[in-house]
């Protein structure tokens, strides 16, 4: 076994890219993904055939997965797997405060530990190498683990030592990063209504107060130019808004905002599904 070999499990729009400059790092992968694992893990990555394989064979497992439910079904395997090895997880999903808790006792459990680390930055951070990643655990777990983790960005923040504190950060951000876009969207049409065009807007906003990732990245390069191609789904945004919301409201936090935010974006999902977030400002702009 190599003593350096890394487990990553699931090479989806962010798992991909991530394990690609993990690989082009140096790092050994043993790369498994249920929807199929040769097509999309990088070229020099070993391919595994099952969760149970790759955690014979290496200490540390990083998952990218889409949910909650496949995150438990995996911590299921990693557990049952016979001959197993793995003596940490590194979830980088987003699964929301709850769901994390209870992972990490199932898996410290067995001896495990969990260690929640959701990203951020969207496909093309993961390409870029610039996600930020939200760490919550032990401190000298993220330094043991910071060679690895600078093998894929240079955003490392330990948010706090306890499960569940990485995904409270990451769904606080998507909660923000959501309102700007819809927000944004409503004041960009407004202007178009008043014959102001897009791109001076635009300039205007990102040399002022209103200036937010709307404006600088997702207007300018995937709205003006009319390609809506952020790579992250209205389905996607609606997930992490609910779990915001249930984290509200199972501490009493103060949520005057969130409730129309997330009604929005669920008029968005009904009538488009699977439409890029970005799509929303037609959607906004349509209905306005």
């Amino acid at each position: 076994m190599n003593e350096n070999a890394i487990g990553f499990i699931g090479l989806g729009n962010m798992g991909a890219p991530m394990a690609a400059n993990l690989a082009e790092a140096g790092w050994p992968l043993i790369a498994h993904d249920a929807a199929g694992t040769r097509e999309r893990a990088p070229e020099q990555a070993s391919v595994a055939e099952s969760v149970a394989e790759i955690v014979a064979q290496v200490h540390t497992v990083l998952l990218s997965l889409p949910d909650s439910a496949v995150v438990d079904a995996v911590s299921d395997a990693i557990i049952a797997a016979p001959g197993l090895l793995t003596k940490r997880v590194v979830d980088t999903s987003t699964i929301g405060i709850a769901p994390a808790r209870r992972i990490h006792g199932k898996l410290a459990a067995a001896g495990i530990e969990y260690v929640d680390a959701p990203v951020s930055g969207g496909m093309a951070g993961a390409r870029a190498g610039t996600v930020s990643i939200m760490v919550s655990g032990p401190a000298v777990s993220l330094e043991e683990l910071r060679p690895m983790l600078e093998g894929f960005t240079g955003n490392i923040f330990h948010v706090g030592t306890e499960p569940g504190q990485g995904q409270a950060m990451k769904i606080l951000n998507n909660f923000l990063s959501g309102t700007a876009m819809a927000a944004t969207s409503e004041a960009i049409a407004f202007g178009a209504s008043q014959g102001l065009d897009m791109a001076t807007m635009l300039d205007v906003l990102n040399a002022s107060t209103g200036r937010n990732t709307a404006t600088s990245d997702k207007f300018v390069n995937r709205i003006l130019t009319e390609t809506y191609d952020a790579g992250f789904k209205c389905g996607q945004m609606n997930k992490d808004l609910g779990l915001y919301r249930q984290g509200v409201a199972e501490t009493g936090s103060a949520d005057p905002i969130s409730g129309a935010v997330a009604e929005i974006w669920r008029r968005f999902l009904d009538q488009s599904p699977n439409a890029d977030i970005t799509r929303i400002y037609p959607f906004i702009k349509s209905n306005s």
